[in-house]
């Protein structure tokens, strides 16, 4: 009996609460303005943050080179530091690479389609700068970049003939492999003529120009071939953008000298804390600042309002009940101020976009704002509406029913 008494009773409370609201509009409406003023501007800078920072980390992510930790000079790599380099949780992709002067071939279709000097760069599976591109499975396949296929005028199943030159003895010799075109790398990957070979050929290539015989190039002259046990350089990228500091200064420790596009990198990270801190303190002064605001309002219209709220105390609500009266009111005002913000946002940003956002190019943001991030900003005004109310409701938990009937 008293729950399904208490039950209309806390029913008629919202009601009267959502009237009370209504009524007096002109103090509802000036405590919603504080709530939009700060949620309106927060949302905004933190748009503006977020957008600009992580398109610049899109810039970033999107080029694979800027994972690339290059080594400047020659070196003596055995299959052991190989191994171990892979086992770094900060490396993503590494592969053995020779000496520069053999990284080069030239490749021929006929007499009037072909390619000189063209980059030869070893891959396999896992190679960041193929993407989504199937790497060549066999040693007489190779992906060709868009410059390169089209100075061949090649499409993906021809075939070219790759070759190289050697002078052994005092006489011109020349290795040649036809090889097919397995596929065929977009322009935005890769901007130079190149062929992406497998390393087998790659070595064969560089044994050819020491000399050796070399069968898969039809060179039977020379000395007896080697077994591979030591590279020269190789090809290393980080696991994520993050990492490239620490994969640098691991292969500086190792004596190796290295360049990168680290500085980049610590430019973004750098322009996302300065942001990340004038946002905080920018927030907390407005934060602070409306609840201050929301706290004097809430005090000023319960302390007019002194005699009514008796009135509903004599009626039989307890404290409880008033406490969720001032906790329904406060909410209610933080929810559609909050609404009201995230529409003066949307204005803002479309705003921003056009203004600040002519000079970028289709596709790209100034202000922009995750679901999840409205989400939290809704959590965090509710809080602090929370604990606001709270603080309000304290004060009408002291009205004695008895001040209703000190003007009788």
């Amino acid at each position: 009996m008293s729950s399904d008494y208490a039950s209309p009773r806390l029913s008629v409370l919202l009601g009267l609460a959502l009237r009370d609201l209504i009524h007096d509009r002109k103090v509802s409406i000036c405590m919603m303005a504080s709530v939009v003023a700060v949620v309106a501007p927060l949302l905004l800078l933190f748009g503006l943050k977020f957008g600009i920072v992580s398109q610049m980390r899109h810039d970033l992510l999107s080029d694979p080179r800027n994972k690339e930790v290059k080594m400047i000079a020659s070196d003596n790599l055995d299959q052991a530091w190989f191994d171990h380099l892979r086992a770094l949780p900060s490396v993503g992709f590494v592969m053995p690479l020779t000496r520069a002067l053999n990284t080069v071939a030239d490749l021929y279709v006929d007499s009037k389609r072909f390619a000189e000097n063209v980059e030869l760069i070893p891959t396999a599976v896992g190679d960041p700068l193929l993407g989504e591109v199937r790497p060549p499975s066999a040693v007489n396949q190779v992906v060709l970049t868009a410059m390169a296929a089209q100075r061949l005028g090649v499409q993906p199943g021809d075939t070219v003939r790759l070759n190289i030159s050697r002078q052994l003895n005092k006489v011109n010799q020349r290795g040649q492999i036809h090889v097919q075109v397995q596929a065929i790398l977009p322009a935005a990957a890769f901007g130079r003529a190149a062929a992406f070979v497998t390393l087998p050929l790659l070595v064969a290539l560089e044994d050819f120009r020491d000399g050796f015989q070399v069968p898969l190039l039809n060179a039977a002259q020379g000395e007896t071939p080697r077994t591979r046990q030591h590279f020269a350089r190789a090809r290393i990228y980080a696991s994520e953008i993050d990492q490239v500091e620490a994969l640098a200064s691991f292969l500086t420790s190792q004596r190796i000298e290295t360049s990168s596009r680290l500085a980049e990198i610590k430019s973004v990270q750098q322009i996302d804390r300065v942001l990340t801190i004038i946002f905080n303190v920018i927030a907390w002064a407005a934060v602070l600042g409306c609840a201050a605001s929301m706290i004097g309002g809430l005090m000023a219209n319960i302390d007019r309002k002194r005699k009514d709220l008796a009135l509903l105390r004599l009626f039989g609500y307890g404290r409880q009940a008033m406490l969720g009266y001032v906790v329904m009111q406060a909410t209610t005002l933080t929810a559609v101020g909050f609404g009201l913000g995230c529409l003066l946002y949307g204005m803002g940003s479309v705003l921003f976009d056009r203004l600040l956002g002519v000079a970028l190019s289709a596709g790209r943001f100034v202000c922009r704002l995750e679901p999840m991030h409205f989400a939290f900003a809704l959590g965090a005004a509710l809080l602090v509406s929370l604990c606001v109310s709270l603080s309000g409701g304290i004060l009408v938990t002291q009205i004695e029913p008895a001040e209703s009937l000190r003007d009788v």
